[in-house]
């Protein structure tokens, strides 16, 4: 087992790539948190993965909730050796109906949430001395803009901006930070990713989901399991060497 008795957080761990993620870590021998504000959902699937999962509730947007779930870990479990930070939203809409609030909501969660968990759990891992990995999940939409996703796309792009800075400096700590950029994924996020295309490019549901799908060179939508090999590979002795990168895991939608 790759990654056996290793100690893993994953924010939004408790459904969509997150969840996949919690699972093929679990099968590798890790202990993981499932750090996530829909508390019961983290609950029972901890409770479905038995002694090798915890459930604890995060809310990437408060600073308070991050260090208390953080020693909550630490506490229980020992410390941190792996950090998946999945927790992320999506809206879009023209630039006429963008509001203060929306930016901020994306933005607290896909990027300072992202960040400020990170930092505390970089901290916790400097005080243990034995290094770590940290895994940051970006999106094909960080590599290009796309009109009416403005706001998305730019948090996204600066997830892979963090994932640079950050792997420069914390892999002087042996801290190696990367990043997996998903392409399009059947998760229940893209069904309130298609109504929301259905209304602004005046489509009927489900045609951007299905155009989309048949666009990506593999032949199909992205499925939550399509990130456990990856996920895993980042997070093991495998990719040591491996330092401040976004792997693109599209089906061959975005060459970088």
């Amino acid at each position: 087992m790759k990654l056996k008795d290793k100690i893993a957080i994953v924010t939004g761990g408790a459904r969509g790539i997150g969840e996949a993620i919690v699972r093929a870590y679990a099968t590798e021998g890790a202990h993981v948190a499932i750090a996530d504000v829909e508390i019961e959902k983290a609950q029972s699937l901890a409770a479905e993965l038995g002694g090798k999962a915890m459930a604890v509730r995060v809310d990437v947007r408060d600073a308070a909730s991050i260090d208390a779930g953080v020693a909550e870990v630490v506490a229980k479990l020992g410390g941190v050796d792996i950090l998946v930070n999945n927790a992320g939203i999506f809206n879009m809409g023209p630039l006429s109906e963008i509001t203060e609030a929306d930016f901020d909501r994306q933005f607290g969660i896909n990027v300072r949430g992202l960040l400020f968990v990170t930092k505390a759990v970089a901290a916790q891992m400097e005080r243990q001395g034995r290094g770590g990995k940290i895994i940051n999940l970006s999106s094909q939409a960080g590599r290009r803009g796309e009109a009416f996703v403005a706001v998305y796309c730019a948090s996204k792009a600066a997830v892979i901006s963090l994932t640079q800075s950050l792997g420069l400096e914390l892999i002087k700590k042996g801290i190696r930070v990367n990043a997996i950029a998903p392409g399009v994924v059947d998760t229940p996020m893209w069904d309130h990713v298609d109504s929301l295309f259905a209304k602004y490019e005046n489509r009927p549901l489900g045609e951007k989901k299905r155009l989309v799908g048949e666009a990506v060179p593999f032949g199909r939508m992205g499925v939550p399991d399509d990130y456990r090999g990856p996920a895993v590979f980042l997070a093991s002795p495998d990719s040591d060497y491996v330092v401040a990168q976004t792997l693109n895991v599209d089906g061959g939608n975005w060459m970088s």
